[in-house]
């Protein structure tokens, strides 16, 4: 079952490159959810989980790309949301590349309430700036 669903009303921002790319964040997302949560071999969880958090540091590296290439004057305040997202990720690859952390429900609820806040407080924010 999906941990979470794109929707253009809840996630929408009206920039075609970042609803692509969060509609495809989101699948990469449920897919760990599932493997971690439904069983899956360790093995297969770690590929999910990397590919989830490769994925991410690429989107955020291009929304932040085209903040700064149309000004957009909330590009600070923004990126210092990414880079503690990417904190928290990674920190969590490596402890459970190192068999000290598993991927779990909660930690799946907590990527998901993340995206309910950011997306719609930070990102359609930008809206307007990179259309």
């Amino acid at each position: 079952m999906a941990l979470i669903t794109w929707t253009a009303e809840q996630y929408g921002t009206n920039v075609g490159f970042a609803d692509q790319e969060h509609q495809t964040l989101f699948g990469l997302l449920n897919k760990l959810y599932d493997d971690a949560t439904g069983g899956a071999a360790r093995a297969t969880i770690g590929a999910s989980l990397d590919a989830l958090i490769s994925y991410v540091v690429d989107h955020f590296a291009h929304e932040e790309k085209e903040m700064v290439a149309k000004g957009f004057g909330g590009y600070e305040r923004h990126k210092a949301e990414h880079d503690a997202l990417v904190g928290i990720c990674a920190d969590l690859q490596k402890k459970f590349h190192a068999g000290e952390a598993d991927v779990t429900d909660e930690v799946g609820q907590m990527v998901k309430g993340w995206l309910d806040s950011h997306i719609p407080t930070f990102d359609k924010a930008y809206s307007s700036a990179l259309q």
